[in-house]
């Protein structure tokens, strides 16, 4: 059995659990305010902000028999620098306030993912960094589609009038870095390296199903 098809099966009821949540939930079939998207776009920012800058981090320590995953680091960086501007456009598109959104930190259970994705990536293993993209890139194509129909409509906006272009642009992307991100797993057998990519994934599940949370981007709306 191939090491991609063991993080899928480890790594299933951890997204599940997201899938489940009462917040989740209502997002995707119901949508969000208007207030509780600007929100998420809040946090969403920090997220994609922070994403080649950790790949990059990763990226310096892949040599040797690592150097193949280095190559398709760069290559994905080369593919997604930039993108936090996508998310500010979209916060400008539905009248939120771009200087204070990048300005302001995200939300506790971000500012954790965040770190750790880091310290994983410098201090623990690089391979690290693909737990991360296969958590981001899973929910992306599952689910960004989807919550941005829904959300378009709670807040009586078209999809493709702008506010979206994110969410919706990433749903398809991702789904092609899935397939990616299939072949370059399936070529990792170093116990080491497949010991920190599920460790990774695991942490990033749960530190993103907190954005859910209480303390999540809905923390954003407290005066």
């Amino acid at each position: 059995m191939s090491f991609f098809i063991t993080l899928i099966e480890d790594s299933d009821a951890s997204r599940r659990s997201i899938e489940t949540s009462p917040r989740v939930h209502s997002m995707i079939h119901k949508g969000l305010t208007l207030a509780e998207y600007k929100a998420f776009l809040h946090d969403l920012y920090h997220i994609v902000l922070h994403f080649c800058p950790i790949m990059a981090v990763a990226e310096t320590r892949c040599e040797g028999p690592l150097e193949r995953i280095g190559d398709e680091l760069r290559e994905r960086i080369g593919e997604e620098t930039g993108h936090e501007q996508w998310v500010l456009e979209d916060v400008a598109a539905v009248g939120g306030d771009i200087r204070a959104v990048a300005a302001t930190q995200p939300s506790a259970p971000v500012q954790a993912m965040i770190g750790f994705n880091y310290n994983a990536a410098e201090r623990i293993h690089p391979c690290s960094v693909l737990g991360m993209l296969y958590v981001l890139e899973v929910i992306a194509s599952v689910y960004g589609g989807k919550a941005a129909d829904s959300i378009a409509r709670a807040i009586g906006k078209d999809v493709t009038a702008g506010g979206f272009r994110f969410l919706s642009s990433h749903a398809t992307m991702d789904a092609h870095h899935m397939a990616q991100l299939n072949v370059l797993l399936k070529t990792i057998d170093d116990p080491s390296a497949q010991a920190a990519i599920i460790d990774s994934t695991r942490v990033n599940f749960h530190q993103f199903g907190q954005l859910f949370s209480d303390g999540g981007f809905v923390s954003h709306l407290r005066p």
